[in-house]
């Protein structure tokens, strides 16, 4: 019956295939043309299925695999299972899909983030990257702030496109969130000049990390 059911969902994407949708998802790095609304509520539809989720992952198609992180149960994987997802996913969704809806939910969170943070893979340290930002925005103690603006003004620079946007991300988090490392963050930001250029649409915060911090800083003081 589950082969059955995970055969019905997939005939369901693959009546969702959207070539519209799919030239401008591959524009961005993913490889499918399901509209994520239809897609969301596919999920809303079938709820929480740990079992079907672990099965649509194990196809290894993008659309598939990102309605098993919907439909998963987050707590319910190991940490190892999580890093074998995690080197499996390589498009840009399922990756960032897979950090913020399942890993920051699972127990095992702060030991992966430490493990990939560290790791060769620039993509997988993205990973880490991102969990160390949730972190400055929610749960900075313990964390060592300095040592890693440390990293970022050493590191990021050079970092590939996905790692550098990662430890831009954390950089302007702890400009934003702990004023007393507001002027050196935005300092680094300055010196390395990383997304300067990046072209933001009208009414979007750039996210050249100087001007994301002073906007962010900005709003929550008109609060």
């Amino acid at each position: 019956m589950a082969e059955a059911t995970v055969a019905a969902v997939m005939d369901e994407l693959a009546a969702l295939e959207d070539p519209k949708a799919r030239a401008v998802n591959e524009k961005h790095g993913d490889d499918h043309g399901v509209n994520l609304t239809k897609l969301r509520a596919v999920a809303k539809r079938l709820k929480t299925q740990q079992e079907l989720a672990q099965q649509l992952w194990t196809t290894g198609d993008t659309a598939a695999r990102l309605l098993a992180l919907l439909i998963c149960r987050p707590k319910a994987f190991g940490s190892d299972e999580l890093d074998v997802m995690l080197r499996e996913a390589r498009t840009p969704k399922v990756h960032d899909w897979l950090v913020n809806y399942v890993v920051k939910k699972n127990p095992n969170a702060e030991e992966l983030r430490v493990a990939w943070t560290a790791d060769p893979d620039p993509v997988v340290a993205s990973a880490g990257w991102a969990l160390t930002t949730e972190r400055v925005a929610k749960k900075p103690e313990g964390l060592d702030l300095s040592g890693l603006l440390d990293v970022i003004e050493a590191e990021m620079k050079d970092a590939p496109d996905r790692l550098q946007w990662a430890m831009n991300h954390c950089l302007a988090q702890i400009g934003i969130d702990h004023a007393q490392y507001r002027a050196r963050a935005i300092d680094i930001g300055e010196r390395l000049r990383v997304l300067e250029d990046y072209p933001t649409p009208p009414n979007c915060t750039s996210p050249f990390a100087p001007i994301w911090i002073s906007e962010m800083v900005r709003r929550q003081s008109e609060k």
